[in-house]
Parts: C-alpha cells; structure tokens; sequence
C-alpha cells in the first residue's frame, strides 16, 4: 500500500486504524523492545495494518518462529500477505480470537504480543475483552507492548498486567506511547 493509500485508509477508518500515517522506525523499534528474539517462538501482533511493525519482527524472528498478525481490514491484510514471508500468518480476524489462531499453528501460547489495536476507539468491554485474552495466551515471562496515542486506557493494561512501564516516542508523527507490560 503507497503512503498515500495509507493516508486515504486512515481517513477513511481513522476509529478502527487509530492513526493516518505509517509507524516510523523509531516507534516500531520502540514496539518490539523487551521482546528476547533468542528464544521467540511466536509472537502474536493485534492491529497489524498494513505490516510495517510485523516486517521488524519478522526482520528478528528466528527461522522456525511464527507471527500471527491480526488485522480486520480485508485492504490491509493483503498487503501483509504480500511480504510473503512464511513464518507470517495473517489472521483476518477480531484479536480476541487469540485461542483459536494459537491452536491453528499449534502453540500452546504466545511469546510476546505487540499491539496498534486503538483500545480508545473501540466499545470499552470488548477492548477489555481483547486485553484479557492477550494476557491469558501470553506466556509467563513473556511482555505485551501497546502502542498509543495517548493514556486514555492505560487502566486496561495496569487492571491486566499490574506494572505498566510507558515511554514517549516523539520520534514518530504524531508522537507516540508505547506501554510494556510484563506477564
């Protein structure tokens, strides 16, 4: 997807996609920080778009690792497909559906989970609904970051995860927060 078609589908969907612009570098480096590439098997991401997180991941992920990458809109998640990496498995699906893709690829639970998913955009309970199950197929161990434009729902990961760490990342248009979250 151009820049541009990125920019229209922004507009277009800007409550479910949360943003109009691509993540810059220094937010998706900021998004999988904390994750251990050494030892993830599987890293689930929510609110994937059109894949510029997952292509940071997957520039990391070991060979035999898998990336379950969720994504509702049909536009985006073909442009996923089309980095055509093998470990990327491409859910067009509603993130609390964590279980089900986990048993498709045959993991028992996620190493890691990265999320765009615009928690402030979404119905409070499903967002909460989503939360959970992330936290309930994350490994012990394992860490969940949520990018965010702001703080609005932070109360969602501190009622989940206990300790939220937050850190600005103004190098990104507009400035960003990415929470971590511990399991």
């Amino acid at each position: 997807m151009s820049t541009f078609s990125f920019l229209l589908e922004g507009l277009r969907n800007i409550r479910t996609t949360g943003t109009f612009t691509r993540s810059s570098t220094a937010l998706c480096e900021a998004a999988i920080d904390r994750i251990d590439f050494n030892t993830a098997r599987v890293i689930v991401e929510l609110g994937a778009g059109d894949g510029v997180i997952t292509q940071h991941i997957l520039k990391r992920l070991h060979p035999e690792g898998k990336v379950i990458a969720f994504e509702v809109f049909e536009d985006l998640c073909n442009d996923m497909r089309a980095i055509g990496d093998p470990r990327l498995v491409v859910a067009q699906d509603s993130a609390e559906n964590i279980r089900h893709w986990l048993d498709k690829i045959g993991a028992e639970q996620a190493d890691h989970v990265v999320s765009a998913i615009p928690f402030a955009a979404l119905p409070q309970e499903l967002g909460k609904a989503i939360v959970t199950a992330a936290k309930d197929n994350l490994r012990p161990g394992g860490c969940y970051n949520q990018v965010h434009y702001s703080l609005k729902t932070k109360a969602y990961y501190e009622d989940a995860f206990g300790k939220v760490d937050a850190r600005r990342v103004w190098a990104n248009l507009p400035p960003a927060w990415v929470l971590y979250c511990l399991r």
